[in-house]
C-alpha cells in the first residue's frame, strides 16, 4: 500500500512538471476506467471518446490545482472531471428534459429487489445504458457517484424532488429490464 501511494505521488509530481511521458503513463493507467465512467452517462462511443479527450486536456491545464490526499485521490479527481465533462455534454447536446419522461413510468418503488449476483456486471451496465437519459443520469449520479438528490438537483439545474422521482423511476424501470433479461437468459 505504501509502495502504491509512493508510486502515485511520484506520478503526480512528474505530472506537475508537465512531463509528457508521465501524461502518457497516466493515460495508459486510467483511460479505460475513465472511458467506462464516461460511457455510463453518454451512449455514443465517439462522444465518450471526445469527452475523455477533453477531460484529459482539462486535467493537463488544471493539474496545478490538484491536491494529493493519498492513494485514490488522483483517480477521484480525474473521475470528477470526466463526470463534469459528461454532464456538460449532456446539457449541451442531449437536452435533458425531465418533464417528457415523467409520464412514462409510475412513481413506484418495487418491493422485490432483483438478485444482482445473477447478472454479469457488463450486462448490468448495458441495461443501465438503455435507460432514458434523464433516468440514467440521475441513477448514475446517485448510485455510482453517491451524490445526494440535493447535489444532483444542483448539478442538473432541476428540483430536488425531480431528482428523487427520476431515481425511483429509473430503479423501477431497471428492475423490469433485469427481470426481462433474466427471463431471456433462461
Amino acid at each position: 500500500m505504501i509502495k502504491e501511494e509512493h508510486k502515485e505521488r511520484e506520478l503526480v509530481d512528474r505530472l506537475l512538471l508537465k512531463n509528457q511521458a508521465s501524461w502518457k503513463e497516466l493515460y495508459n493507467l486510467y483511460a479505460a476506467n475513465l472511458f467506462t465512467v464516461c460511457s455510463r452517462y453518454v451512449r455514443e462511443k465517439e462522444d465518450a471518446k471526445d469527452i475523455l479527450q477533453n477531460s484529459f486536456i482539462k486535467m493537463f491545464h488544471s493539474i496545478t490545482e490538484f491536491e494529493y490526499r493519498g492513494i485514490g485521490s488522483l483517480r477521484a479527481w480525474m473521475s470528477r472531471i470526466v463526470i463534469n465533462e459528461s454532464l456538460k455534454h449532456i446539457k449541451k447536446y442531449a437536452k435533458l428534459d425531465f418533464t417528457t419522461e415523467l409520464g412514462t413510468l409510475a412513481d413506484t418503488v418495487t418491493d422485490e429487489e432483483p438478485d444482482l449476483e445473477q447478472i454479469d456486471e457488463s450486462d448490468l451496465l448495458e441495461l443501465i445504458a438503455t435507460l432514458p437519459i434523464g433516468y440514467r443520469t440521475v441513477f448514475n449520479l446517485y448510485v455510482f457517484e453517491e451524490k445526494s438528490h440535493k447535489e444532483i438537483a444542483n448539478l442538473l439545474d432541476i428540483a430536488e424532488n425531480s431528482s428523487a422521482s427520476q431515481f425511483h423511476r429509473a430503479k423501477s424501470l431497471l428492475v423490469r429490464k433485469l427481470k426481462n433479461h433474466k427471463r431471456s437468459a433462461i
